[in-house]
Parts: C-alpha cells; structure tokens; sequence
C-alpha cells in the first residue's frame, strides 16, 4: 500500500491531478463556513448547538451540504439542486421523446442534456434559496424550543437583502457545480460525487462525537464495530452483480474475421445506487409540509389529519414511519430501475451485432430473459436498500443518535460508491505506467 502511494507521488500526471483535486476540495469546505449575506452567525451557532434534529427533508439535504445548510452558509444549498436536476432530466428521457432522442445522439446529445441539466439546476437553486430564507426568517429552520435566538437569524428583512442572499445562495450552488465539472475534467473520479463524499465525509467526526458525548464509551466503541461490519457488508453487496454470458457469431469479411468472442452483461444487485433513498425521503416530508401551512391559529384545536401526520410522519421513531420509509424505497427501486435498464434496446443491440445469449433466442425472447433476470435480481438489491436506510432511524430510536447515523442510509452508500469509483480509477491510472496498480 506505501509503495503504491509512493508511486503515486513520483507519477507527475497523477500527482497533479489529485493535487488539483484536494485543492477544489478545500475551496469547497472553505466555503461551505463563509456565511450569506445578512445572516447572523453567533444566533446560528447557539441554534445549532441546541438543535437535536431538524427533521424530514432538511437533515438529507444538510447532509449532502456538509452542515453548510443550517448554516446558512455561501454553499448552503450544496450539491443537492445538480442532483434533483440531474434525476429529473433522466426521468423526462421517459416522457419526452426529444431527451430520449439527445441521449441517443452521442457525444453531442450528451452535452445538450449537459446543458439543460445546468440550467435546470439554477432555476432548482433559485427556488430552493427563496424557500430556505422563508423558513428561516419564520423561525422554524431549527427545532429549539426556548431559544429566542433561532427567530433571529437574519438581519434584515428588506427586499434588497432577501434578494442578495438569494443572488448569493444561488451562485454558490453555480460556483459548486463549477467546480465539480473541474475535477472531472482535469483531476481524478467523478467532481460531482467526490464532493458529494467530502460533505457526507465531514459530517462523520461530529456525528461519532456526538454519540460518544450522549451514550459513553461502551456503546461509542459498539457503534465503530457495527459500522466496520456495514461498511463490509454495503461494500460485498456494490460489488455483487449476475453475469448474463453473450456469445457473438463469427463474421468472415474479406480475409479477416470479426466476432467469434464471448463477453457477459453485468446485472448489479444494486442497480439503483441512492436514488430511490432520496426519492423516499422527499415524498415522506410532502405530508409533514402540508401539515404545516394547515397549522392552526393560537389557541385553536389543530385537526385530527394534522395531529396523526405530526405524531406517525414527521419524527423517525414511529413504526408507521419507518414501514412507509422502507416500502417506498422498495417500489422506487423497482421504478428507477425500470426506467434506467430497459431490455428491449439491450436485447436489439446484441441482436444487431450478431450477439446472443446461450439457449436463448434472439429478439423477444431475450428481452423477456433479461427482464425476468433483473426483477430477480432487483428484490434482493431494494430489501438491501431498505435495511440500510433504516439503520439511522433504528440507531436513533436505540441509543438516541442524530438521524444523520454516519453509518448507514444514503451516507454509507455514496461513501462506499465514490470511494471504490475513485481508488479504481487512480489505480487505472497506476496501471497504465506500471505493471502493479493500487489494489492488489
């Protein structure tokens, strides 16, 4: 393992690059602590110190911010608008046929969707900034009761300052897929998911700290061991996939030969990464929202609807919750995987390029083989998905930690992801200059 780190900073190429990428990197985290415009930041910081949780769809995006969010933070917002505009351009491959078409089309359709995904991801950025600064000028960003000081968290009301922090959250998240788009090009792994990892990174220490401060030694040291043995099992199960094999014929043109070699399609258990864990989260805090633009006046008596949706939606600990949280991670896999995998266009490329798979006809009956493969295939890969996204909301009912449970639900996901993505690359790379990579 040294020597193949010491290879990695005598190899110049290499070492500018990921050098390139610690440096996006650290302007990333720097800027993830400059607080917006008009922002008050000792009011933040005592708010923060007595928030628990805040609940539903803010402690995701919080935790793909890195913390910036409740800090309302120049980079507040995070990588998240780029993420939702990326999943709702793929989806709309399904509804519209000219995104179907672009996909299609190669490198240029590709940098159509490209561009529409940017745009998108400003428009996302703008309306998801107005909506943080409504929230936190209500007071109701931090669920702290008796702190006077979370009612006050901006400075100033005016129209012009509103504005500014909208303009300021809105070129943060411009600025972050900036430079995103920069590692890809010009460092090493994926820019976007490499700072999706370093804002789930962050937030680890915190979190282990935290469960040490509030359940002790014994149960900090049970919880390391717990997350080793997670973080092995989500590691055996991302590198589970079902070979399919495919035999292509053998074509004689001119004097030469083409075709004639076998190859297999890889069917991962987990074709869906997080998305579905996502999509779950969202739709669940959809009640908790509307219950709360139904609050009742003071005084009043709120309504049975809003009473059983505050006491079964809201908080993670209920049973009725976490049933739904892990039903609908089951039924979203099965969608995103349907609409990401379709067997038709698998089953006429092979058959367009003379492939096959043994005992199995071509056309149709391929399709429908492959079909009935991946909804194999796919049950054990969404119970996985529910199990560990059910690990934070177990632990935060057993030993009281924060919902932002390092180990497990979409954090150990995209940090087992990236992070096997990223070393097999910078072994790639090794490979291509010595015999012997990174990973033995």
């Amino acid at each position: 393992m040294f020597k193949a780190v010491a290879r990695i900073v005598r190899t110049p190429d290499l070492r500018r690059k990921i050098g390139f990428t610690l440096g996006i990197i650290a302007l990333f985290r720097l800027g993830s602590f400059i607080p917006a415009p008009f922002v008050d930041f000792g009011n933040v910081q005592l708010c923060l110190a007595a928030n628990s949780s805040s609940g539903g769809l803010y402690d995701l995006i919080n935790l793909f911010s890195g913390g910036a969010l409740l800090q309302l933070s120049v980079f507040a917002l995070g990588i998240m608008p780029y993420i939702t505009a990326s999943i709702i351009v793929q989806l709309l491959r399904v509804v519209i046929p000219h995104f179907e078409t672009l996909h299609k089309d190669g490198q240029s359709g590709q940098s159509t969707l490209t561009q529409y995904t940017r745009y998108l991801t400003i428009a996302l950025a703008i309306l998801q900034s107005t909506t943080l600064i409504t929230v936190a000028r209500s007071g109701a960003l931090f669920q702290s009761a008796g702190v006077p000081e979370c009612n006050q968290l901006i400075t100033n009301d005016a129209w012009y300052a509103i504005l500014l922090m909208v303009i300021t959250m809105t070129a943060g998240t411009g600025l972050i897929m900036w430079m995103g788009e920069l590692v890809t090009e010009r460092g090493i792994g994926n820019g976007m998911s490499l700072l999706i990892f370093v804002s789930i990174a962050a937030t680890f220490p915190s979190a282990l700290w935290g469960i040490y401060l509030s359940s002790g030694l014994e149960i900090f040291t049970l919880v390391l061991l717990m997350g080793i043995l997670i973080m092995g099992a989500v590691v055996f199960v991302e590198q589970s996939q079902r070979r399919i094999p495919v035999q292509y014929a053998k074509r004689m043109v001119g004097r030469r030969t083409y075709g004639g070699n076998n190859t297999y399609i890889p069917i991962k258990v987990n074709m869906a990464g997080v998305i579905p864990v996502i999509f779950a989260s969202s739709l669940l805090y959809l009640p908790a929202l509307i219950a709360n633009f139904n609050q009742p006046q003071a005084g009043d008596t709120p309504s049975a609807w809003v009473v059983w949706i505050q006491n079964n939606l809201v908080s993670g600990d209920s049973p009725i919750y976490m049933i739904g949280y892990f039903l609908l991670i089951v039924g979203f896999t099965y969608f995103y995987v349907a609409i990401t995998f379709n067997p038709e266009e698998v089953a006429d490329n092979m058959k367009k390029y003379g492939g096959f798979i043994p005992g199995i006809r071509a056309g149709r009956p391929t399709a429908e083989y492959l079909d009935y493969v991946l909804t194999r295939v796919t049950l054990p890969g969404s119970l996985y998905l529910g199990v560990v996204a059910l690990i934070p909301l177990i632990a935060f009912v057993v030993i009281g930690a924060n919902q932002n449970f390092p180990f497990g639900g979409a954090s150990i996901l995209i940090i087992v992801g990236v992070g096997l993505e990223t070393v097999k690359q910078i072994d790639a790379q090794l490979q291509q200059r010595h015999y012997e990579g990174l990973l033995r």
